[in-house]
């Protein structure tokens, strides 16, 4: 049995050729379904009569951990993909979906790439921080071809991994403000001062992405709310990665209810499916005062529009498009970018890194309060990286008065004071 591996080419816009590739090593094949099938079927091959000719375009490649249609991470990197190809012409785009240890035991990304090179892909992306060793393997193994690693810091020369290894990048926006806009609108928007967040593995990326929600639910709890922080409970639960994987992870399914029937009424979520949406609409139908958070996806909120008050989402496309760009030119020279939100104009798509939608379950009036603390953000006059701050087990982050270096915000070795639940 071999992978399937998916075309897409700007030349016919978002229309899908499928190519096949067979690899004995590797089992399973892509679909579409959320979890993983009881069984895999064997891989077929499609065309399309129409193709254009292939050799006249730039072929890249995206492996990535999960569906493409999953409402989350893995569906930004997709879409991200048909950005680049509207956006520039005589850019092809195979991938490969679901490589991960549930729906392809034993299948390392390294080897996916292999093949997809193989079909003539000249820049490889992959999408998981599960990855980047994989990436390096690739790198490595093939100098002429561009690597991008999402996340990772092995090109981070100022960071505690550099590789110095010219043909891999990585790329990684500064979801983090994304982060705290999101903590804020949930604390703007609970009535019982209980917020759920369920989270996935723990990392350095996990425990900063947490800690900055908990850190703008503090400081609108207590600027716009008037309230005592010692009055907000803020609970993360990891359920094991970075989706569910029967008898391997927390089930996020069960995770949710257990945040609504324990009276958190707001649930963020920081995985890349969405249990945490599905379970809140299925909570309000019953009766339940609930309220969600999404992540990932700048349409998140269109799974329960009704009681979602916004989400921070990624926009990975213009950095992909101008690394894309450069390996085609021959300037690709495996750069570490921290891609920045556009704070005059943040949800524009051509050149804001991360985003944050709105929902509707956002009152006018924590709108307003919203709005004003983006702009804070925005011009500095908020800083929240400034200390005193403490870790959790209560050693210091940031002494008094001291502002965060960006590795002190990468490399975040524990969660912030005042959240509960484990930080190893």
């Amino acid at each position: 049995m071999g992978i399937i591996i998916k075309r897409i080419s700007s030349v016919v816009s978002t229309k899908y050729l499928w190519v096949a590739a067979i690899v004995g090593m590797l089992s399973g094949a892509c679909n579409s379904n959320l979890t993983p099938p009881a069984s895999t079927p064997a891989p077929t091959t499609t065309s399309s009569a129409t193709a254009p000719d292939a050799s006249k375009e730039f072929k890249s490649a995206m492996i990535l951990v999960g569906p493409k249609n999953d409402s989350g991470w893995n569906q930004a990197h997709y879409e991200a993909t048909k950005y680049a190809m509207e956006k520039q012409a005589g850019i092809q785009f195979d991938y490969v979906d679901k490589v991960n240890p549930g729906d392809r035991p034993n299948v390392k990304a390294s080897q996916v790439a292999d093949d997809l090179i193989a079909k003539g892909a000249k820049l490889i992306i992959f999408n998981s921080d599960d990855f980047k060793d994989d990436a390096l393997e690739t790198a490595k193994k093939y100098p002429n071809v561009s690597v991008i690693h999402a996340s990772g810091d092995y090109a981070w020369k100022e960071g505690k991994n550099f590789k110095n290894q010219k043909n891999l990048g990585n790329i990684m926006p500064q979801i983090e403000y994304g982060e705290m806009i999101a903590g804020c609108s949930a604390a703007l928007s609970s009535e019982t001062g209980k917020i759920g967040y369920v989270g996935p593995l723990i990392n350095d990326e996990t425990r900063r992405l947490a800690s900055a929600s908990y850190l703008g639910a503090k400081y609108c709890w207590q600027t716009y709310r008037k309230k005592n922080p010692e009055d907000l409970k803020f609970k993360v639960v990891w359920i094991g990665f970075w989706f569910n994987i029967p008898g391997q992870t927390l089930d996020p399914t069960k995770v949710a209810d257990d945040f609504y029937n324990s009276d958190y009424d707001v649930v963020m979520t920081g995985i890349d499916t969405p249990e945490v949406a599905v379970q809140a609409k299925k909570a309000a139908e019953a009766g339940k005062k609930v309220k969600f958070v999404h992540y990932d996806l700048k349409t998140g909120c269109n799974l329960a529009p009704d009681i979602c008050v916004g989400v921070p989402y990624y926009n990975w496309g213009p950095a992909y498009l101008d690394q894309i760009k450069k390996a085609r030119d021959g300037k690709f020279t495996g750069e570490f970018i921290s891609a920045e939100p556009n704070w005059k104009d943040l949800n524009n798509p051509d050149t804001s890194a991360v985003g944050f939608e709105k929902g509707k379950a956002l009152t006018p009036e924590n709108d307003k309060f919203l709005t004003e603390f983006i702009k804070g953000l925005g011009d500095r006059t908020i800083n929240l990286y400034k200390g005193p701050l403490n870790y959790q087990d209560g050693t210091p982050f940031l002494k008094d008065g001291e502002t965060a270096t960006p590795q002190q915000i990468w490399y975040f070795t524990k969660l912030i004071q005042g959240i509960e639940g484990a930080s190893k």
